[in-house]
């Protein structure tokens, strides 16, 4: 990435808007756990962490949760930097086997769903028992595909955000709270 974009990220953060201050976040993380363990907790779970914007949420949760697991990553991205959703591109399918598995989907941010879905789908393609979904923040925004996550960490409104996972043209992954960038 170049100079110039860094100095505009650094412009963005400073005049964003903090939506959930690190205090917000961590305490949905926890209760996030607490709901996880609950159902899962008994079921050997293979926790499914989409890359790049679920490894911040992905990082915090795991600690939390007390009980037998298995991890795996898929990449899959719509975005690849920019501010708006492409096409779908498959970069990296999990090495785990899913097939008989409770997976859990563990992301940034649903917001138009299709990442998510098509997520789901894969999983269930390649045979898992149950899939369980799982976002850091739940946009309020129109869904193009029709899925909503099983747990939510937080609620925000229909704007651009950043911070833990979601990013800002690849920048901004790691500020300590969900921001909204200005003027969105």
């Amino acid at each position: 990435m170049s100079d110039a974009l860094a100095t505009e990220a650094w412009a963005v953060y400073r005049a964003a808007e903090c939506l959930f201050d690190r205090a917000a976040v961590e305490a949905a993380v926890q209760r996030l756990a607490g709901e996880v363990a609950a159902l899962l907790g008994d079921r050997n779970p293979l926790l499914l962490c989409p890359m790049s914007g679920g490894v911040v949420l992905a990082g915090h949760l795991l600690p939390r949760l007390d009980f037998p697991l298995e991890f795996d990553y898929v990449h899959a991205t719509r975005y690849a930097g920019a501010l708006a959703g492409g096409e779908l591109a498959w970069k990296v399918i999990p090495s785990a086997t899913l097939a008989g598995r409770h997976v859990l989907i563990v992301d940034d941010v649903l917001d138009r769903g299709i990442t998510l879905a098509a997520l789901v789908e894969f999983c269930r393609r390649e045979g898992a028992a149950a899939v369980h979904t799982l976002v850091l923040v739940d946009k309020q925004c129109q869904r193009e595909a029709a899925i909503e996550a099983d747990f939510v960490g937080l609620t925000a409104p229909d704007r651009y955000l950043f911070g833990w996972g979601m990013d800002y043209k690849g920048y901004l992954r790691n500020a300590p709270g969900i921001y909204a960038v200005a003027g969105t």
